[in-house]
């Protein structure tokens, strides 16, 4: 179908993007099917993900790429199949999953975990049943399946929307399906962009206690701020592990480093404990004694974004509690410095790019 807008983005082009080489330049998206939806942006955060696809750190990326996964903006072309009752006009948003294959025989389609389908899309960096490719939403446009693109509640600010919709659901999931609730106290390990939507939705879940876990004291006060009830620095006590043995229930792992002291993590489980693992290290996380899980009967597993049942929930329960981010908005035309500083962990504690053109 033609448009009367380009689509033009941010393109990684070689594993230097990451460095701040992206190029800006137009490409080809999808082909337009009835299902679909494009989206004019307005804003778009800024990933790990993003950083780790740039420099193919976790594969090879197909190059040229343009990344991007927690985008907001405007309908402006919507197809006579699109589902959710979007309609042109409509503030909508999309996340890091664009397609799954939706077939009825599919187990996990059919059962509202289309996240886990092994026909899964990401919204970049990936290929459609059909062979075109996935872009991002560094860029002006986007187009996927309106499966995968919600509707944003009204009170949700898009700045702080962008990021709920990877970042934050990567969080709100496992916190919602390993019961985060009264009468529960959770950990959260690594106070960044994942971790701090770790705190902000634990403690909207009601959770009995909130204990955030980082390397260094500094970041202490905004824990504290955010919502936790307790902040553990693990440089700053060489007993950490020792004196808050046994001390929570659920421990979420926001961690993307392999060398993470995983074992001494494991020590703060109380028995029948849970610990799931959200951050993707490049690399093999560390090997550990099997009695580390056996002594008190705890289980290990990980959890990858959500349904997009579980996005509508965590939007509800936003505007329910008030949960809003910690965000700093960075121009669209200033991507490259921002995912250099992203590197750099100076986002305190998600980017959000906003395209100034499409924004006001």
């Amino acid at each position: 179908m033609s448009t009367n807008y380009e689509l033009e983005g941010w393109m990684g082009l070689d594993p230097s993007a990451a460095e701040g080489n992206m190029k800006w330049q137009g490409y080809e998206p999808k082909r337009w099917q009835e299902t679909d939806v494009d989206i004019k942006i307005t804003h778009c955060g800024i990933c790990g993900s993003d950083l780790h696809t740039l420099r193919s750190g976790w594969k090879p990326a197909i190059y040229p790429c343009c990344v991007g996964h927690e985008i907001v903006g405007y309908a402006v072309q919507v197809g006579s199949q699109a589902e959710g009752g979007i309609k042109v006009g409509d503030r909508v948003g999309v996340g890091a999953q664009s397609s799954s294959c939706l077939k009825p025989e599919c187990e996990e389609c059919a059962n509202g975990v289309e996240n886990h389908c092994v026909a899964t899309t990401n919204t970049y960096d990936d290929k459609y049943a059909n062979g075109d490719k996935s872009y991002g939403g560094y860029a002006n446009y986007w187009r996927g399946p309106s499966h995968f693109v919600f509707k944003i509640p009204e009170p949700i600010a898009s700045e702080d929307a962008a990021p709920m919709l990877c970042a934050g659901i990567t969080l709100y999931s496992p916190l919602k399906r390993n019961g985060c609730g009264p009468g529960k106290k959770v950990g959260i390990i690594g106070i960044g962009g994942l971790g701090h939507f770790g705190l902000l939705y634990a403690k909207a879940l009601g959770a009995e206690k909130v204990v955030a876990i980082s390397r260094k004291a500094t970041k202490r006060d905004d824990a504290l701020e955010l919502g936790a009830d307790e902040y553990i620095s693990t440089d700053e006590d060489p007993k950490w592990a020792e004196h808050h043995a046994r001390s929570v229930d659920l421990l979420i792992s926001t961690i993307s480093q392999p060398n993470m002291p995983l074992e001494q993590y494991l020590q703060l489980l109380r028995v029948h404990g849970t610990f799931i693992q959200v951050g993707a290290p490049e690399d093999r996380m560390p090997a550990f004694y099997a009695f580390a899980l056996i002594g008190k009967g705890v289980k290990m597993g990980g959890s990858a974004i959500g349904s997009p049942a579980e996005i509508r929930e965590m939007l509800e329960l936003t505007v329910k509690k008030n949960v809003k981010p910690w965000i700093n908005a960075r121009p669209l035309k200033e991507a490259n410095q921002a995912v250099v500083d992203m590197a750099a962990n100076q986002a305190r504690y998600r980017y959000v790019l906003v395209n100034e053109a499409h924004a006001t």
